[in-house]
């Protein structure tokens, strides 16, 4: 037995990562990537490439959180989880309406009008509304989703051109009028 995950164990969605160790105790900071703090209460166990770790303690840090571990009892110890992924298995909250990316990941997006305009690949970060990244490089913000089915169907209700880039000229761009020579 290596430690690691059990591959036919639940799927699992990365929650955190374990920056750098804090002190000399073996406090570690975690950057959470998920809203829900309660990964990270004590007695939470979550699963490394490196086996099961369990929390014994933490609180909030400048935006991310200092954590004991059970395995982690020093700083030199810290500094060798320095870069671990946090992973735990999806909590099961039917008032949760969390949009996970493995969700997403894989989907056909269909416009308002039932037109299907290619499949996730990739869900970007961006400020005012993360991104869906679709086969053919476009992006649709999720701002725009309607409804989806994970894994399926992503509806979405879009504003008119969004999608409709394969007749624009970047040479000309859109509002140019199309018989005037640039």
């Amino acid at each position: 037995m290596d430690g690691g995950p059990d591959p036919d164990g639940p799927a699992l969605l990365e929650v955190g990562r374990i920056d750098k160790p804090h002190g000399v105790r073996g406090e570690v900071v975690v950057s959470l990537i998920t809203h829900r703090t309660e990964r990270l209460a004590p007695g939470a166990e979550l699963q490394t490439d490196r086996g099961a770790i369990t929390v014994e303690s933490s609180r909030p840090h400048q935006h991310r959180h200092l954590v004991r571990f059970d395995r982690i009892p020093d700083r030199e110890a810290a500094d060798a989880w320095r870069g671990v992924a946090l992973s735990a298995p999806p909590i099961d909250d039917p008032d949760d309406d969390t949009l996970w990316i493995h969700q997403l990941m894989g989907s056909v997006v269909v416009d308002q009008h039932g037109v299907e305009h290619g499949v996730v690949t990739g869900v970007l970060e961006n400020p005012a509304s993360d991104l869906l990244e679709l086969d053919d490089g476009r992006l649709v913000p999720l701002v725009f989703l309607t409804a989806f089915e994970p894994g399926v169907r992503i509806d979405v209700d879009v504003p008119v051109g969004l999608l409709d880039g394969d007749d624009v000229d970047p040479e000309v761009g859109s509002d140019a009028d199309p018989d005037q020579t640039p």
